[in-house]
């Protein structure tokens, strides 16, 4: 969102709410877009294209979708602020308000209602969603506040938004789940892992004042890097490995444009993390903010190239 469109927002949002609006913002409805597509991108796995188009499971969709997104993702961001009382930019909020006294206490009624709303859905779902749940408060909250401890912050988020968010997505329709899709959801863990150090590098400053050890800080930014290209590679190398299990030979009808769907999506991180890595060292935070949007970016490439490559007939 431009400077101009998140001012808008904001005096739109103050106009309708008041003050109430600082906890709306703690939820970062700037991400919504982004966990909205992710968690989509595994009910169009399940479904197809064709089966998105004729509305299978589309019910139960929605409903796991508003949950999984507002509800799960807010409440979890909006505990996390409750904890950081961050004063500089984050990811997906710019200029954060002061933390509402009561905002714990909103974000945990975000996560136990959304919780006994699942209940209606899938069991699959619901036993996703009270993973990430139980994810959720130990990551944030003390005395767990795994977010602090560098490693364990970084193999929570792998597991809950890299794998666990498009899973719900697929869960969502009752379906089994085959080798291929699962081969898909375990590669997004290593892509996340290649994204999160990212999230971290330009707020080196504020981790350090609030006495966080994140991963990124502990290793540094260029190794962070070198570790992000890794990651990358692990998780396409994965994809590939689904491709295959699909039948994705270069003989086969359709394998040579899917597979090339994989190498886009690919070249993409490369071009946001191989410049990133030679000119790290002297680079602004701003900069360091920038280049993680960019990576949101290549993430949202190959979300596209994956639902492209995977649901369409």
């Amino acid at each position: 969102m431009s400077d101009a469109g998140r001012s808008t927002f904001r005096r739109a949002g103050y106009r309708l709410l008041g003050p109430r609006f600082d906890y709306l913002l703690h939820t970062r409805p700037a991400e919504w877009p982004i966990m909205a597509a992710h968690t989509a991108l595994g009910y169009v796995l399940a479904v197809g294209f064709a089966g998105a188009a004729a509305g299978e499971s589309l019910g139960q969709g929605v409903l796991g979708l508003v949950l999984w997104v507002v509800f799960l993702n807010g409440g979890t961001l909006a505990i996390n602020s409750a904890f950081d009382k961050d004063e500089g930019d984050i990811g997906y909020l710019r200029q954060p308000p002061p933390v509402p006294s009561h905002l714990f206490a909103f974000g945990m009624g975000l996560l136990v209602t959304g919780g006994a709303l699942s209940l209606l859905l899938p069991p699959a779902f619901t036993l996703a969603y009270g993973i990430c749940f139980v994810l959720s408060v130990l990551y944030s909250v003390p005395p767990f506040r795994f977010k602090a401890m560098a490693g364990v912050d970084w193999l929570i988020n792998m597991v809950g938004f890299g794998t666990l968010t498009p899973y719900a997505g697929w869960a969502l329709t009752g379906r089994a789940l085959d080798r291929p899709a699962l081969l898909v959801f375990v590669a997004f863990a290593p892509l996340f892992a290649a994204l999160y150090p990212l999230t971290q590098i330009y707020q080196f400053e504020e981790d350090r004042r609030r006495g966080d050890r994140t991963l990124a800080l502990m290793l540094g930014e260029r190794t962070s890097l070198l570790l992000a290209v890794v990651a990358a590679v692990l998780a396409f190398i994965l994809f590939s490995l689904a491709g295959l299990g699909r039948g994705w030979l270069m003989v086969a009808p359709g394998g040579g444009w899917r597979g090339g769907l994989l190498v886009v999506a690919f070249g993409a991180w490369m071009a946001v993390l191989l410049p990133w890595f030679v000119r790290c060292r002297t680079m602004t935070p701003a900069q360091h903010q920038r280049g993680m949007y960019a990576a949101l970016g290549a993430w949202a490439i190959t979300d596209i190239a994956v639902a492209l490559g995977f649901a369409l007939s």
